[in-house]
């Protein structure tokens, strides 16, 4: 066993806090049963809701006829995107730099011209009762015109493949995400393309005297969250909405309920509630039935409670994407990268703004490549709107990447972890995507599992293997702010 040293700096300071092991604030209620949940909030005269969903993966929507599920007793109300404001998803329309396309968002709530996917929310019930709610579904009459769907990526793009949105624009730009519509142009499922280059990749791939070249595919994935979404929402006589919710995101979700609803965002009050898990599903993409529900409390005049089942949130809700990525490797005999050519192919779900930018960014960030290519498409399908899952877009970009890698490192004859110590980005690498590298410790990171035993010691027993990889996330923050006051008695509240 080696006598391994880690490279940090052990301090003998005694702390109050630090290096303690206190006791998390939340934990005894959690623990106890104590702690509040979305779905634990019951109000009086509180009504249920359920959410009729499209059985087909596209289709345009010719008629909504609720009348006879209206008749049904115990029945209140029942509204479609005919009770929501008709936001515009026109490129021209949005606002300068906007992260978020509400014509799209608002569609993906609740559906308008077309079902996009099987499970896409066509309409929704309030009545006295779950029971009640789940038999006026089926009492909804929807006249569809069913159309031929595309489940992926490659489908999507084939000459005369299905057109999601007759009116969809080819973007060529990562900072915009969320797409839009437009005139003009040809009918395309491929919301964005984009393109990074540095260096010369032809030339770069001439120096080589090893190349892999390889493709790999990743199916979407659900973040699996244990606690399925649920909202409360009561319309109050001041005409404000008060929303209980489970989200990681709270103030993305009053702000996106707020637009989508068409009332100001002063008028929307959102509780935050525990939250049995999230993954990033419930964070910046997760609002789905907060503004259903708003919708119905206010056309009802009473609070409306819903609570999707485990089978609606798979669905109803958003996976990662899936993926379809190409990679081309060029190194020297010593181990040295010379070029690399990366193809990257993200299903956006019914509407634009899959993590392929994010793919494209840390794919290779780790590593310095003089000459490299990334090019990125994000496209649509008759799935479910992608949404984020922990890191989002890197997982399946670094997975083919570092793949590739220990291929070429088996041409190589080479150790995984010298081939990462002699190619690591370092203080003032560039980025293949162009950003010049501050300190950021990738070097040391390696050199600390190099000498860790857990590298280094044999493997026992058969069927053992042991390998390394590598992956980059940057940083990212929105505004905050917070108050701090000391009270007399020492102790310290913030507010945030």
């Amino acid at each position: 066993m080696l006598d391994y040293k880690p490279n940090i700096v052990l301090s003998n300071q005694e702390y109050n806090v630090v290096g303690t092991r206190p006791v998390r604030h939340d934990g005894p209620d959690k623990v106890m049963g104590r702690a509040r949940y979305a779905a634990d909030i019951h109000l009086p005269r509180m009504l249920h809701a359920k959410i009729l969903r499209s059985p087909h993966a596209h289709a345009v929507i010719k008629h909504i006829d609720a009348s006879r599920a209206l008749a049904l007793p115990g029945v209140v109300t029942v509204v479609t995107a005919d009770d929501f404001p008709n936001i515009s998803p026109d490129l021209s329309e949005q606002d300068e730099g906007a992260a978020v396309n509400y014509g799209f968002y608002s569609r993906n709530v609740i559906a308008r011209e077309k079902a996009l996917y099987k499970g896409h929310a066509i309409a929704a019930v309030a009545a006295n009762s779950q029971h009640v709610a789940e038999q006026a579904l089926n009492l909804i009459d929807v006249e569809y015109e069913i159309l031929d769907p595309v489940l992926d990526a490659y489908a999507a793009m084939d000459e005369g493949a299905a057109i999601l949105h007759e009116r969809l624009v080819m973007l060529a730009n990562p900072a915009q995400r969320s797409g839009g519509w437009g005139d003009g142009g040809t009918p395309t499922n491929v919301s964005n393309h984009f393109e990074f280059e540095l260096g010369e990749v032809e030339e770069g791939f001439k120096e080589a005297d090893v190349i892999v070249e390889r493709e790999y595919h990743t199916k979407p994935v659900h973040q699996g969250y244990i606690e399925p979404h649920s909202a409360t929402a009561q319309w109050n006589t001041d005409d404000t909405v008060t929303i209980w919710a489970s989200s990681q995101g709270h103030f993305a979700l009053r702000d996106h309920t707020s637009r989508i609803l068409g009332v100001s965002v002063s008028r929307v009050k959102v509780i935050p509630m525990e939250i049995g898990g999230g993954f990033g599903g419930k964070g910046q993409g997760g609002c789905y039935i907060e503004p259903i529900v708003a919708a119905l409390a206010r056309k009802a005049g009473q609070p409306v409670k819903l609570a999707m089942s485990r089978p609606e949130v798979f669905v109803g809700t958003g996976p990662t994407a899936g993926t379809h990525i190409r990679v081309k490797l060029g190194a020297t005999k010593e181990g040295k990268f010379t070029a690399a050519h990366a193809t990257l192919i993200y299903e956006a779900g019914a509407f634009p703004g899959s993590p392929v930018p994010s793919g494209c960014r840390t794919m290779l960030a780790p590593y310095e490549i003089p000459n490299s290519f990334i090019e990125g498409y994000d496209v649509v399908t008759n799935v479910q709107k992608s949404a984020a899952y922990r890191a989002p877009g890197s997982p399946p970009a670094s997975f083919a990447a570092e793949q590739a890698i220990d291929e070429l490192c088996d041409q190589l004859n080479m150790d995984p972890v010298e081939f990462r110590l002699l190619n690591g980005a370092k203080e003032g690498s560039r980025q293949p995507t162009g950003p010049v590298y501050r300190k950021i410790g990738f070097i040391e990171c390696m050199q600390a599992a190099q000498q860790h035993p857990h590298w280094n010691t044999p493997l026992e027993g058969p069927n053992r293997g042991r390998g390394i990889a590598a992956g980059c996330w940057f940083n990212g923050t929105g505004p905050a702010s917070a108050v701090v006051s000391v009270t007399p008695d020492g102790t310290v509240r913030s507010h945030t």
